[in-house]
């Protein structure tokens, strides 16, 4: 017999159960909804992270800091040897580590490096505040301007290079300073204010010397403040993307500035001129092999380097073991749906033993009689896929704006669905569903046709 006619007639033996039918399909599609779901939010986080990486790294450079503890690499059962370069960081969980800071000295060496091409030191200044005349004062960051991950402006233009005393003032803060829009801001005058740190390791160890006027000649700082006066020379657009690194609302100065500043803040303290990690640009860094050849001189030397690429398997692990966790209840439902499918089948058989026993007795073999109840399961398992994936294409469709604008994702969609994949994945639902069909299918081929024919 054709298999086209097995199929046919397949069909027509699903449609006169439509009940039972429907609710196998259905336990399948559960499954494939989920499925489906945990894929496209896998292709959009990694469509995202891309564009954060895209946006904010630049493909040619190296993240650089003293050794690798800042890149999870220290082993922290271990107690450290002491280092006077060290600095303390904060984990978002509040826990606080010690790192080796970079010194003007690492710097040095780090430019010597063959292939390097240049190294910037990273800072991010928190500000004491930020104002103009007639206006409130406001809590701001600074950083320095980076020519890759240029800002989209709404009003001025930046030069190749930054010149000292101007600023690239973020759109958030255009009304807030009593700017009409942002074209009224070019050319403006803002302020800014640091403040001077005390030494805190003075001041801990003049307090446990039991002598307290030691930690107050350590606290009195002549001119613990400096006010430096900026001109907007052009308006950053708030960065669509949620995780952008510089946040919508961090003032670009010039390097010159941005080391000033933070040299007037450190000053007399143990973070003078010392540094978390610095941007290490690699010549001729788009070649990957140029880039990782780079990298390894820079570890070789006892410094921990990491590139865009490896940060990028990061954020991709992260989202792997988040795709898996969701995987795991979509591959739960799956296997419940087998279940039916078995059980589906099975009662089919059951009712159907006149039919068989007739289809025999007319001549149909084992191996049609076989096919046509595989037919079946693996229709189910066409149906409930089909069913499950549209249904979540269509729920990603209506979701997809409605997150975007929550999050302010801007043009990246956080579910990404892809033809490719979800065929891929109706089609090893098929499969399931057709092994599933095995036992039903067999016990029907094997059936007597005497004994068939008996039952009423």
């Amino acid at each position: 017999m054709r298999s086209i006619d097995l199929i046919r007639r397949s069909g027509r033996s699903l449609l006169s159960a439509k009940t039972r039918t429907v609710l196998t399909v259905f336990a399948i599609a559960v499954g494939a909804f989920a499925l489906t779901l945990t894929l496209g939010a896998s292709n959009g986080a990694q469509q995202y992270a891309d564009t954060i990486i895209k946006d904010n790294f630049d493909p040619t450079a190296l993240i650089v800091s003293s050794d690798g503890a800042l890149f999870g690499g220290a082993d922290t059962s271990k107690p450290q040897a002491y280092n006077p370069n060290s600095g303390s960081i904060t984990a978002p969980s509040g826990a606080t580590r010690q790192v080796k800071l970079l010194s003007d000295g690492d710097i040095s060496r780090l430019k010597q490096v063959p292939g390097v091409a240049s190294v910037e030191p990273a800072i991010a200044l928190s500000l004491q505040y930020l104002t103009r005349d007639g206006q409130k004062k406001y809590e701001a960051t600074a950083t320095a301007y980076d020519d890759y991950s240029a800002p989209s402006l709404l009003a001025g233009s930046i030069p190749t290079n930054v010149p000292s005393g101007s600023v690239i003032l973020p759109e958030g803060f255009v009304s807030a300073l009593g700017f009409s829009s942002p074209q009224d801001a070019i050319g403006k005058t803002i302020r800014v204010s640091v403040s001077k740190q005390f030494d805190q390791a003075s001041v801990l160890s003049s307090l446990l010397s039991g002598d307290p006027s030691k930690a107050g000649a350590a606290l009195r700082i002549p001119s613990n403040s400096q006010e430096t006066s900026l001109q907007v020379i052009a308006v950053s657009k708030k960065p669509a993307t949620l995780l952008q690194a510089s946040s919508g609302l961090y003032l670009r100065l010039s390097s010159q500035d941005i080391i000033k500043l933070n040299d007037f803040t450190t000053a007399n303290t143990n973070s003078y001129h010392k540094y978390l990690s610095a941007s290490v640009k690699v010549k001729d860094g788009t070649d990957s092999a140029k880039l990782a050849a780079a990298q390894d001189k820079i570890k070789k030397l006892g410094y921990g380097a990491q590139s865009v690429v490896d940060t990028q398997k990061t954020i991709t692990q992260v989202i792997g073991v988040l795709g898996g966790i969701v995987t795991v209840f979509g591959v739960i439902a799956i296997i419940a749906s087998v279940f039916g499918v078995v059980n589906t089948m099975y009662i089919s058989v059951l009712q159907r033993t006149r039919e068989i026993g007739l289809m025999k007795a007319l001549g149909m073999h084992k191996k049609d009689i076989n096919k046509l109840f595989l037919f079946e399961a693996g229709l189910i398992g066409l149906l409930g896929g089909v069913v499950g994936s549209v249904l979540a294409f269509a729920a990603g469709v209506l979701l997809n704006p409605v997150i975007s604008k929550q999050l302010s994702l801007g043009g990246v969609k956080l579910l990404d669905f892809k033809l490719g994949e979800i065929v891929m994945l109706v089609i090893v639902l098929m499969i399931i569903a057709i092994l599933a069909g095995l036992f039903p299918a067999r016990k029907a081929s094997k059936l007597d046709p005497i004994q068939a024919l008996r039952t009423e």
